[in-house]
């Protein structure tokens, strides 16, 4: 099947090439010049495990290329897969008229026939809006919303546990064709009940996390641990061991406050009571204080070690970390910050008065403080003896328990995750 995937960033690289891979004739368009120099080079945006190789051998036996020019990519395919990640600003709030003004950029070149499919995440009802003004054009709207892991995104893509499709029943067959190469169950539906499902999805994970972070601000002080609070919720057979519960960070990324977002919206143009969303809300926002709050108390001048920069463990991409959050905080306070991540090696503009160190033992040396921001697998081959022997202060912050096992219960270390009482 002739496929033209539309965006180039994570999503749609990783699509590109996994399409590719599974026998289709493959056309990756991007409006930036460079992002398709750079694949051409077998250089994806996002440092994704495999994702290099996988477009360099897929370029070579010739089902996967790269152009910027829609006349070149639009006309001659059968499916037109949309990737795009919608941009969200720094309040969370999804810029979707972006994506729409790329799909504006294509329509003059559309075929009848074509099929249009938006795995962008995007508010519903767009499907319908998109399908409203391209029904002259013969053009038909689908929806199948992306479902990858940084980190983890090839074998989601290969082999996900299910794949939701939201379209007309007439369009069932040239899907099925296009998927069949990969495995999941097929879960159908309306174009709106797919884009619902997302929502769905990502705000009752958020919900999660808000439930679960709520909870360990109450361990913290009644004495609880919210790490053995987790085991006993998971042990409940109704609520299950794969459940979104671990007390820690506040949700980040955008991922899951873009879907809150789109709930709440939709709750207020339509005049729909909308507490629980509201709630989640409001109650991320208030965990997204914890961490500064335990810094507190350091004072201008020290220094504190940041393990760990990218959004998450596995990728390279610093756009929505918190870790860089943190990091710019603490130098508006006039804190010394030492960092290292396995995957950032040069300086970058995000990164402006951070000291890059060449290994989490370097960051560590000297520090007042050490915080595991992201957390690397690495990051648990540090030993308690490492941090007396470097630090200033053997004193570690550890959000999500990460390195519960080696440091929690150390005399000699003063150890802190969220939900946990302080010794």
């Amino acid at each position: 099947m002739r496929v033209t995937v539309y965006g180039l960033w994570h999503l749609g690289s990783v699509t590109a090439a996994c399409l590719a891979e599974g026998g289709h004739e493959v056309i990756g368009l991007d409006p930036q010049p460079q992002t398709v120099a750079n694949l051409v080079a077998n250089k994806p945006p996002v440092d994704e495990p495999g994702l290099a190789a996988l477009i360099a051998q897929q370029q070579s036996a010739g089902r996967l290329r790269f152009t910027s020019h829609a006349a070149e990519a639009i006309p001659s395919a059968e499916v037109i897969w949309v990737c795009f990640d919608t941009p969200v600003d720094e309040n969370d709030r999804a810029d979707v008229a972006w994506v729409r003004d790329r799909l504006d950029d294509i329509a003059a070149y559309l075929q009848p026939g074509q099929l249009v499919l938006i795995s962008s995440q995007v508010p519903v009802g767009f499907g319908l809006q998109l399908a409203t003004a391209w029904r002259n054009r013969g053009v038909r709207v689908a929806c199948s919303p992306e479902n990858l892991r940084l980190g983890q995104a090839l074998n989601c893509f290969r082999a996900p546990d299910r794949i939701v499709i939201g379209c007309d029943p007439p369009d069932r067959a040239q899907l099925t064709q296009l998927l069949a190469p990969f495995g999941g169950e097929r879960v159908w539906m309306s174009v709106a009940s797919a884009e619902m499902t997302k929502h769905a999805v990502n705000a009752f994970l958020a919900t999660s996390v808000a439930f679960i972070n709520e909870l360990a601000r109450l361990c913290e002080v009644v004495g609880a641990d919210a790490k053995e609070v987790e085991r006993g919720l998971k042990s409940e057979q109704r609520i299950g061991p794969r459940a979104y519960l671990s007390p820690g960070a506040a949700f980040a990324g955008g991922t899951l406050a873009r879907d809150i977002g789109f709930l709440l919206e939709l709750a207020e143009r339509y005049h729909r009571p909308a507490p629980l969303f509201r709630g989640v809300w409001d109650s991320n926002e208030c965990q997204k204080r914890w961490l500064r709050e335990q810094l507190a108390g350091v004072s201008s001048g020290s220094t504190v070690a940041v393990l760990g920069l990218t959004y998450k463990p596995g990728t390279d991409t610093l756009r929505r970390s918190s870790s860089v959050e943190l990091c710019r905080w603490l130098l508006s306070r006039g804190v010394k910050v030492r960092a290292h991540d396995p995957a950032i090696h040069q300086p970058t503009p995000e990164l402006e008065g951070v000291e890059l160190a060449a290994s989490a033992v370097d960051a560590l040396r000297g520090a007042d403080l050490g915080v595991v921001a992201t957390p690397w697998p690495q990051y648990q081959e540090l030993t308690p003896a490492q941090l007396q022997q470097v630090m200033n202060q053997p004193r570690l912050i550890d959000p999500t328990h990460f390195l519960a096992a080696g440091f929690a219960h150390h005399p000699a270390i003063v150890y802190v995750a969220a939900g946990r009482a302080a010794a």
